[in-house]
């Protein structure tokens, strides 16, 4: 369980979220992407990028020249946010439209990964998670690659999930307005594979 500080008390509707890490885990596990936040020369900086875990430690990658690489690299505050929408919430008032989602916030300082076999093993994990088992099929990268790669960790310490799910809540006097209330589910799925059109023939892809 993490310990509650001042930025990741719940003030509005508290009682959607949770501290609890097997359910961050799991938000950040599924999602793809997150957006790492800092402050750069005073002003409000966010950086899209992918993201995956080991363990109690959030990863990011990038080229050593990379913005995002340079401030976490420099011990920059970091605010990490993962989102993933499960769902359109439409209600019979406009104000009772919503989404149902799930949701991650992280506050912390990242570590550079410096050891060259650290290295190795935190990127391998990254294309497990893109697709698992696919790493001992693939060419590792070499030393050059890896001295030109900057790989980053955040302990997760600091932090809340937030979700919301189930149907619209409306007022009693708009239950009887003739219009369709409900939840248009989202998700994010895989698709059918597109091959590389130069890729040898007989090669197929084992699918997760």
């Amino acid at each position: 369980m993490l310990a509650r500080t001042d930025r990741t008390t719940l003030r509005q509707r508290s009682h959607r979220g949770s501290y609890d890490e097997a359910d961050i885990y799991a938000i950040l596990d599924e999602a793809p992407a997150c957006t790492v936040a800092f402050v750069e020369d005073g002003r409000p900086v966010g950086i899209p990028t992918a993201h995956w875990r080991i363990g109690d430690r959030l990863y990011v990658h990038g080229g050593m020249g990379s913005r995002l690489g340079r401030a976490m690299a420099a011990g920059a505050e970091l605010c990490v946010t993962v989102l993933l929408v499960d769902g359109l919430v439409l209600g019979r008032s406009a104000m009772h439209h919503s989404m149902n989602y799930r949701s991650v916030v992280l506050f912390g300082r990242a570590e550079e990964v410096t050891d060259p076999a650290a290295k190795e093993a935190a990127l391998a994990a990254l294309i497990e998670k893109l697709s698992p088992g696919r790493y001992p099929h693939v060419r590792p990268p070499t030393a050059k690659e890896l001295a030109i790669t900057r790989v980053l960790s955040l302990t997760i310490a600091e932090g809340a999930a937030k979700a919301r799910s189930g149907p619209p809540v409306d007022d009693a006097g708009d239950m009887d307005r003739p219009v369709w209330a409900g939840v248009l589910p989202l998700s994010l799925a895989r698709g059918e594979p597109v091959a590389d059109p130069q890729l040898a023939e007989g090669v197929t892809l084992a699918r997760p």
